[in-house]
């Protein structure tokens, strides 16, 4: 089941509102392409903190 702004994992639940959004969004990406649950929530929170961090927002 995808993920959305209601219904993510609890590791995602301390970022702020659109970081979150992000690693939601690059989360359900990692599944699609059949990347496990776990490994996909940690690469996405890494990934979405970077793309914050670029843009100013972290």
């Amino acid at each position: 089941m995808p993920w959305d702004e209601y219904y993510y994992p609890n590791a995602m639940e301390h970022l702020p509102p659109l970081v979150r959004r992000k690693a939601i969004e690059i989360a359900n990406a990692l599944l699609e392409e059949g990347h496990d649950e776990a490994m996909a929530i940690r690469i996405a929170i890494a990934k979405a903190k970077e793309w914050a961090e670029r843009r100013g927002l972290l």
